[in-house]
């Protein structure tokens, strides 16, 4: 009988194969950038162009004359100075006072079977149903010197008279904390609930302590919910106009009030797009010094 060749296989080097999967993968790359060019396109048109817009205008003077005067202004005036720093500072105040307030509340919210812990939500979203403006002024009438908590503590014979707790820097905070505290709970909040419990399980049964297993176990799997809410209340704070307008009584000004007495008192618009691109890079900046420092886009991806 004769015996049927059989056809040698040819093999298939390394080196086409990488070049395979390499163009796979270059394909797949573009299809996404396909998928994402509207969302792309939306942003570039409702955020790169009205920042560009503004640093433009910021090389302007109020008779439309190109001059560095609006920057200069910033580094020689104190006014400004004290105003930058009064910014930063309450923003990280506010910011310190939400975390140390906002992860028990979520971590006590996340201890809660679900039925429970979704009707004590409720309470956390309500004051997005009333309007900012209300929610300040209701602060106003509990701060004052006639107000409901003076009022009280002087009947309670805690103090003798009425303490300032409003028009300055003291309520200014409070009404901050207050309005911002539900924007650092919520994205905490859902990050501990999706964290397995049998890690503390399995910490538990090699013989760690309940509160070794939440400071080695539980806290670093909370921190990139931790780390979202500190970046938004964070930023929030630094824009933040209504509240500090009103429980700051014109003693207590941030950035966001110099920018509108820029445009409205003054009709400086070169002076007050200066002032947000300022601001706006200072931020920029002093976020990627954070996340250099503290590795904040490993703690953002979360455990893999």
């Amino acid at each position: 009988m004769t015996a049927i060749p059989r056809e040698t296989p040819v093999p298939v080097s390394a080196g086409t194969n990488a070049d395979g999967l390499a163009e796979d993968a270059r394909r797949e790359r573009w299809q996404m950038f396909g998928l994402c060019s509207p969302a792309l396109l939306l942003v570039g048109l409702v955020v790169f162009i009205p920042v560009g817009w503004l640093f433009w205008l910021s090389f302007f003077d109020a008779q439309g004359a190109l001059t560095f005067e609006n920057y200069e202004r910033m580094w020689g005036s104190r006014s400004y100075i004290r105003t930058f720093q009064t910014t930063f500072e309450i923003s990280f105040i506010v910011t310190g006072a939400c975390v140390l307030m906002g992860y028990p509340l979520a971590y006590m919210l996340s201890q809660l079977p679900q039925r429970a812990a979704g009707i004590c939500m409720i309470f956390v979203i309500l004051p997005f149903w009333t309007s900012l403006l209300v929610r300040t002024y209701a602060w106003l009438v509990l701060l004052q010197r006639q107000g409901l908590i003076n009022t009280w503590m002087i009947d309670l014979g805690i103090i003798d008279e009425p303490l300032r707790l409003v028009h300055n820097f003291t309520g200014t905070v409070i009404g901050m904390v207050h309005i911002l505290l539900p924007f650092l709970v919520l994205p905490l909040f859902a990050a501990m609930k999706s964290i397995d419990r049998d890690y503390l399980k399995a910490a538990s049964n090699l013989g760690a302590s309940p509160t070794r297993a939440f400071w080695q176990v539980f806290f670093p799997l909370s921190l990139p919910g931790l780390f979202a809410g500190v970046v938004l209340v964070f930023v929030l704070c630094l824009g933040f106009y209504v509240t500090p307008a009103l429980l700051g009584g014109g003693k207590t000004i941030m950035w966001a009030m110099r920018i509108e007495t820029s445009v409205n008192l003054y009709a400086n618009w070169g002076a007050a797009s200066a002032l947000g691109v300022v601001l706006l890079i200072v931020t920029l900046g002093l976020l990627y010094v954070l996340n250099k420092a503290f590795r904040l886009d490993k703690i953002m991806a979360g455990p893999r």
